[in-house]
């Protein structure tokens, strides 16, 4: 929570300078920031990551690789939302891949299992809570209400 509540204080910062707040504006650089900061600690222990992430993501139990890739995913998607790069794109993608990792976060909390989570890496050993799904589906909701809001769709 305290990582969130940085990138939301330092996103909100960002608009000091200008005449008025965008909402659009801080939504794009918090999930910049987001996953920037998120992919960060997961690379620190690249194998680390892959091993907890199997642990509770459907595509990654079933396709390893995927422990490692994320990651780099992450990183992308956060490079993307800085520039503001392919936004349909982005945002497409950003709902359709926090949206499908929800799955087994849900899954996990629902079935009381009590497993690590690997949002912050290998780094902190943080067990897997309503505060990761609130996380990853808070992106989801971003992402779609950028979509509409753009009107993409």
């Amino acid at each position: 929570m305290l990582i969130v509540s940085f990138i939301a204080a330092v996103t909100a910062l960002s608009q000091f300078p200008f005449a008025s707040f965008s909402t659009m504006l801080w939504m794009r650089h918090f999930m910049a920031g987001f996953f920037i900061v998120f992919a960060f600690f997961k690379l620190l222990n690249l194998k680390g990551f892959a091993d907890s992430y199997k642990m509770y993501d459907i595509i990654a139990a079933r396709w390893s690789a995927w422990g490692y890739i994320y990651p780099f995913v992450e990183l992308t998607l956060g490079v993307l939302y800085l520039i503001n790069l392919a936004p349909l794109a982005t945002n497409i993608s950003t709902a359709i891949i926090l949206g499908v990792s929800s799955i087994g976060v849900i899954k996990s909390n629902l079935d009381k299992k009590k497993i690590r989570c690997a949002c912050l890496g290998d780094v902190f050993n943080l067990p897997m809570s309503t505060v990761t799904i609130v996380e990853d589906l808070t992106m989801v909701g971003m992402a779609v209400f950028m979509l509409f809001s753009y009107q993409i769709l």
